[in-house]
């Protein structure tokens, strides 16, 4: 299945996807820095590995931000779009919704367990069976039991819908600053700070400051990732030492860049099995 799914174009792969049988379809795929996927939705369920790489999903419920060694859960009929940060190995995980008790209904990033991965690297191996037997059955099975255990993570930059707000936010994500106040964007926008306030939590569900620590992260990880050294990234951040910017990074998180980004190496981008 695997050299059909890489080599078949973009609208093929989906209408194959939307045809298969079975309860899960898996597939994986190598993509190269900057290209995106056009908006589009699923009649099933995904789970999107980004075994390397970085990859931005868009929604309209706001971004999501997936590292490597990272997924995002993609509910059935949730319309995304998705753009390559960096050099990318992709796995997916189609269900079907009612394939199991416990699948997540809302589309959050999660962390990946090695059992997760190694369970993906023997599966996108194999042909794809709509009823697999023996010992493909239980590889099935147990990703499909999986699932619902994987933890969710604080990836995901809700997006305001007032055109103002998103100009604003927008305007930050190019170019974060951990120097922007509440003050400075309720005056650009004509407000009180207590109008501003109330209005960005109404729209987004969090504070500013939460929401542009987890848009500087969204800064932050593509170039982490890409082997860019912390003291880098925090400065031009506007972070005023690589302390500071560590411990919003593990307050974030739960764990300090590096730590967090010491992940089991991917295997060689080399064409796919």
């Amino acid at each position: 299945m695997n050299s059909r799914w890489f080599l078949q174009a973009e609208e093929q792969r989906r209408a194959w996807l939307e045809r298969a049988k079975g309860t899960l379809v898996v597939g994986e795929i190598i993509q190269s820095t900057g290209f995106s996927v056009s908006p589009h939705r699923h009649s099933r369920s995904q789970l999107l590995h980004a075994r390397s790489g970085v990859v931005l999903v868009r929604t309209v419920f706001g971004h999501w931000l997936v590292p490597a060694g990272h997924a995002i859960w993609i509910p059935a009929g949730v319309e995304h779009a998705v753009e390559m940060l960096a050099d990318v190995r992709l796995q997916s995980v189609y269900v079907l919704p009612e394939a199991i008790e416990g699948l997540p209904t809302a589309l959050r990033v999660i962390s990946m367990t090695a059992l997760m991965r190694s369970l993906l690297e023997e599966v996108v191996q194999l042909p794809h069976e709509s009823r697999p037997t023996g010992r493909n059955a239980l590889l099935y099975n147990l990703i499909l039991h999986e699932i619902p255990r994987l933890p969710a993570l604080p990836l995901g930059l809700p997006f305001p819908v007032d055109k103002r707000l998103v100009g604003l936010c927008r305007r930050f994500l190019a170019a974060p600053s951990s120097r922007v106040t509440i003050d400075a964007w309720a005056r650009e926008l004509g407000m009180s700070r207590r109008t501003f306030t109330r209005k960005f939590q109404q729209e987004t569900g969090v504070s500013l400051s939460l929401w542009r620590q987890q848009a500087s992260l969204f800064a932050a990880l593509p170039r982490l990732t890409d082997g860019e050294s912390v003291t880098n990234v925090a400065l031009d951040l506007g972070y005023e030492s690589v302390a500071a910017f560590t411990t919003m990074f593990k307050r974030m998180l739960g764990a300090s860049p590096r730590s967090y980004l010491r992940v089991p190496p991917a295997l060689p981008p080399s064409a796919p099995r």
